[in-house]
């Protein structure tokens, strides 16, 4: 179990994580997962057995750090919706799947293990925005040597609900308390990279609101 310091509704609150699960391929246009597959595929990544598909990892992973260390050069991040299953009901957050790519091409669940799961220390409560959750928007910047560029965008209608998400892996049935679902990405603009600092958001235009984080991450030599 892991302990993370977070702003419940602007409340803050020590949150109590047993699970962490990510979800992948999570697209309600089948056209769209395709082209992600297929973006995938093209860095050597098999197409998954059944759409969309879950992965558990650690939950030491989670973690609001703005800074993390990576084994090698070929890690990237996806700016993902957050579902937070509390006592008190589910909320929504941000985060980022970070992911070694190099590995993703023979073992997508050892990949998903291999790197930090940043989280923003912000929660909005899911009942207060599933009136207007497909207005809702998510992007992503990718900064490389001080230069900044737009990597994702795209509204989370693009992706299946949350109440959607939670029944398809608890097979009808609720999210557990503490546990921590990341609920799919949208396909980048351009090729898949990864960069020093990696900034994401999730809007709220109905609200007029964002929860924003970004991170660095400094690569670690591998030796042979």
């Amino acid at each position: 179990m892991v302990n993370l310091n977070l702003s419940v509704d602007g409340v803050d609150r020590v949150v109590n994580i047993k699970n962490v699960v990510i979800a992948g391929w999570t697209g309600r246009n089948i056209e769209a997962v395709e082209h992600h597959i297929q973006e995938l595929a093209e860095l050597g990544v098999a197409r998954p057995r059944t759409v969309p598909c879950f992965y558990r990892v650690s939950e030491s992973l989670l973690s609001t750090s703005a800074d993390f260390q990576v084994v090698g050069n070929d890690s990237s991040g996806e700016v993902e919706y957050v579902i937070f299953s509390l006592p008190d009901g589910l909320y929504i957050g941000l985060g980022s799947d970070h992911t070694d790519r190099k590995v993703e091409a023979y073992g997508v669940t050892v990949s998903k293990q291999m790197c930090p799961k940043p989280v923003a220390s912000h929660l909005w409560k899911l009942s207060d925005i599933e009136g207007h959750w497909d207005s809702l928007i998510t992007r992503s910047w990718v900064v490389r040597q001080g230069n900044k560029s737009l990597y994702q965008e795209g509204a989370v209608s693009r992706m299946l609900s949350p109440q959607d998400l939670i029944s398809k892996y608890t097979d009808g049935g609720q999210l557990d308390f503490g546990t921590v679902m990341f609920c799919g990405t949208h396909s980048v603009l351009g090729e898949i990279r990864g960069g020093d600092i990696f900034e994401i958001e999730i809007y709220d235009p109905i609200l007029n609101r964002s929860i924003k984080h970004e991170y660095k991450t400094t690569n670690l030599e591998i030796v042979d």
